[in-house]
């Protein structure tokens, strides 16, 4: 038995995304811009799909595109709103502790002239409404704010922010990235008060390559690059035909369980909080008051995590020091709260799924204990 606990970087896929990207690649497989019978099979295919994403965003389908997945979203959306509402504004607000996938677009725009401002969390790892609002004036084309924070789990109040900032300046275009909340958090496009949403397809037990972005109607986005005007031109390309199918599949098959996903969640993480606890030699670093149940970081005093990686991986326990992306970089989300860069160096993170089990808990819990003690003897 291996314990998987590194859902927050990707997760396995679903029995029915695959089935549905199989007989996408066999069956459904024409182009759907054909307009003979097997490429209207595939456009019909491609259409069930994108309702199914707009339903779990509670929207419509005309307000979904789909992307190679969220980092491809979150370019598109940040450097398309700087091209068509950044000529007679400057500013971008955004959290500082984003997905590098829009933390380095952030750079970038801040390479062509753009102001950004960045709002640090509380140590809590929350985005407060007061600290953000302060940062936002007559100059700001774009408020940026993710909803769950990918290494702390830490949510934030994207409705209560989203809602001020559309209060105070209307024109002001509002985006979160909801990669980690997306059919494992109530999510409702209306009720953020959001224009612009990212999505990914992975971390939901669709294939990796595939994402959505939804766009608020009436908002204008720059597309990234030229084409043959598929998804209304946002995204040209011909359509990923069995990605954008098998993501529907999963969006499916998780809406229908997302409450006993959570509960389960919930009861995992609780109950890892708990043997963490009695641990003195354990750190938490997501707030259970804060966080989501899928997510949750910590620190081992004394062992850097690359070392416990790779202890809690000889013992079939897999887990992550904080986001993929970083390739083992010192985490700049915890910089942010306030961690220490001693239990930084030293940070677990634990993330769940709908197939999370208490056997994969407790072999962790275990792995840990033995990787304490014995990596303490070794130094």
């Amino acid at each position: 038995m291996i314990a998987y606990l590194d859902n927050a970087s990707t997760t396995r896929v679903s029995d029915e995304a695959a089935a549905a990207a199989m007989k996408a690649m066999t069956e459904n497989y024409g182009n759907p811009s054909s307009l003979h019978r097997i490429g209207l099979n595939a456009e019909l295919a491609v259409t069930e799909a994108r309702k199914i994403i707009a339903g779990a965003l509670g929207t419509v389908q005309e307000s979904i595109f789909f992307t190679s997945g969220a980092t491809e979203a979150n370019n598109t959306i940040l450097y398309g709103a700087a091209e068509n509402y950044g000529r007679r504004k400057s500013t971008v607000v955004a959290s500082s502790v984003e997905h590098p996938s829009v933390e380095e677009a952030l750079k970038k725009l801040e390479g062509r002239g753009f102001k950004v401002k960045r709002v640090q969390p509380r140590p809590d790892g929350r985005i407060y409404t007061a600290d953000l609002m302060e940062c936002v004036d007559h100059d700001t084309f774009l408020v940026s704010c993710m909803l769950v924070n990918n290494e702390t789990g830490s949510v934030n109040p994207v409705d209560d922010i989203f809602a001020a900032v559309k209060q105070r300046f209307p024109d002001c275009l509002t985006h979160t990235d909801a990669s980690q909340a997306f059919l494992k958090l109530p999510l409702k496009a209306s009720a953020l008060s959001a224009d612009l949403i990212t999505v990914s397809g992975h971390k939901v037990h669709a294939p990796k390559g595939i994402g959505a972005m939804y766009i608020a109607k009436g908002v204008r986005i720059a597309p990234a690059f030229a084409g043959g005007g598929q998804e209304k031109g946002i995204r040209p390309g011909t359509e990923a035909v069995p990605l954008i199918c098998a993501f529907g599949a999963a969006a499916k098959s998780q809406a229908a369980s997302i409450d006993t996903a959570y509960k389960n969640a919930l009861q995992l993480n609780m109950t890892l909080r708990k043997a963490l606890d009695g641990l003195d030699y354990v750190t938490v670093n997501s707030d259970v008051r804060t966080s989501s149940p899928y997510i949750i970081n910590f620190s081992v005093e004394g062992i850097r995590s690359e070392v416990m990686l790779h202890f809690l991986e000889s013992r079939n326990v897999f887990v992550s020091s904080g986001s993929a992306c970083s390739k083992g970089k010192r985490s700049r989300v915890l910089a942010e709260m306030g961690i220490s860069e001693e239990d930084a160096d030293s940070a677990i993170r634990v993330s769940f799924s709908k197939m999370s089990s208490w056997g994969e808990v407790d072999m962790l819990v275990s792995a840990i204990k033995e990787g304490a003690l014995t990596l303490e003897k070794v130094k």
